[in-house]
């Protein structure tokens, strides 16, 4: 599913049955997670009714998206691993239909354009007048710090105009360590907090106002996660230097 096909589906017929069974398979996702984990969940509130919006969240474990995703009141699209949806198989292609259920879009994280081009797909979803989620810090931290934020939240926001709902996640990175395949139940915290508002710049603008809406929504996700922050950029495993 590219990010064209998330705003795009027909009004009627089979675009409205994929819908349809998307969101009936994302809800009862929503409900199996709580039946399980029995998460403490606050501020949903704040999620808009309507409307196109942002969810900028920390980001402690690979089912973070999925954990927002379900429990969210209205359908949020990440983005995922492109190999996610062009696994072989059977098993293929349940990954794919439970990804695309859950709204994710796939992307290819280590090509910058590929990158960049998703980012303004996600641009395109918002201005739809749906949700969509991004993890500032870009990638899972392993050590529970939060990390600086990168910018892409900020150009997001400034060119929609769209709200920022932050999310400060706690505990989630019990149900699957960073480093581990093991995944174990465990209960977890989502604090979601009032929305943020930007000037809406449009796609073109300087770097001074993204960066200060990078570090506001960074603020706002501090605060409900109770996090130490961290002075760098998080980075990935292979990016360190680790194999």
């Amino acid at each position: 599913m590219t990010t064209a096909d998330v705003s795009d589906l027909p009004p009627g017929g089979a675009g409205a049955d994929r819908r349809r069974a998307h969101e009936g398979i994302r809800r009862a996702g929503g409900r199996a997670i709580r039946l399980a984990c029995r998460p403490t969940v606050t501020g949903l509130e704040n999620v808009p009714s309507s409307g196109g919006f942002i969810v900028a969240s920390n980001h402690l474990s690979f089912f973070d998206s999925v954990l927002i995703q379900g429990i969210f009141p209205r359908p949020v699209s990440f983005f995922a691993k492109a190999e996610y949806f062009t696994q072989p198989g059977i098993k293929g292609k349940g990954m794919k239909l439970f990804f695309e259920a859950f709204g994710s879009v796939p992307v290819e994280r280590d090509k910058q354009a590929d990158a960049v081009s998703a980012l303004h797909g996600l641009g395109d979803i918002v201005n739809a007048g749906q949700g969509v989620g991004i993890y500032p810090e870009g990638t899972r931290s392993r050590d529970g710090r939060l990390y600086r934020g990168r910018n892409g939240v900020g150009w997001l926001a400034l060119a929609t105009g769209a709200p920022v709902i932050p999310v400060g996640l706690i505990g989630t990175e019990k149900l699957q360590a960073p480093d581990s395949n093991s995944i174990r139940l465990a209960r977890f915290q989502m604090r979601v907090g009032q929305p943020l508002q930007f000037e809406h710049l449009g796609p073109q603008h300087s770097m001074k106002p993204r960066k200060e809406a990078t570090e506001q929504v960074m603020d706002a996700i501090a605060a409900l996660s109770g996090q130490e922050r961290a002075e760098g950029y998080n980075t990935r495993p292979t990016e360190a230097g680790h194999p």
